[in-house]
């Protein structure tokens, strides 16, 4: 199962709202996000992602995919979280 981490990442980074997490995309990444595509990233994990907003989020958080998305094996405790 794979885990969307995107509030993990932003909170580690300092960055505790969407509008933050917009400005820093359009400032490191020069990538625009609506508004309510920036909250269906927070509240939801996403079912699919265009490579473009992948790339976005990892050069302006400075991360990697492996940060934003974690693989947790069935059958782990871990999967009950």
């Amino acid at each position: 199962m794979l885990v969307w981490m995107l509030r993990q990442v932003m909170a580690g980074k300092g960055i505790w709202t969407g509008a933050a997490l917009q400005r820093l995309l359009k400032e490191k990444a020069n990538y625009r996000i609506s508004a309510p595509a920036i909250s269906a990233l927070l509240k939801n994990q996403p079912r699919h992602m265009k490579a473009e907003t992948l790339d976005a989020l990892c050069t302006a958080l400075e991360c990697t995919p492996n940060d934003l998305w974690v693989y947790i094996p069935p059958g782990t405790a871990k999967e009950a979280q």
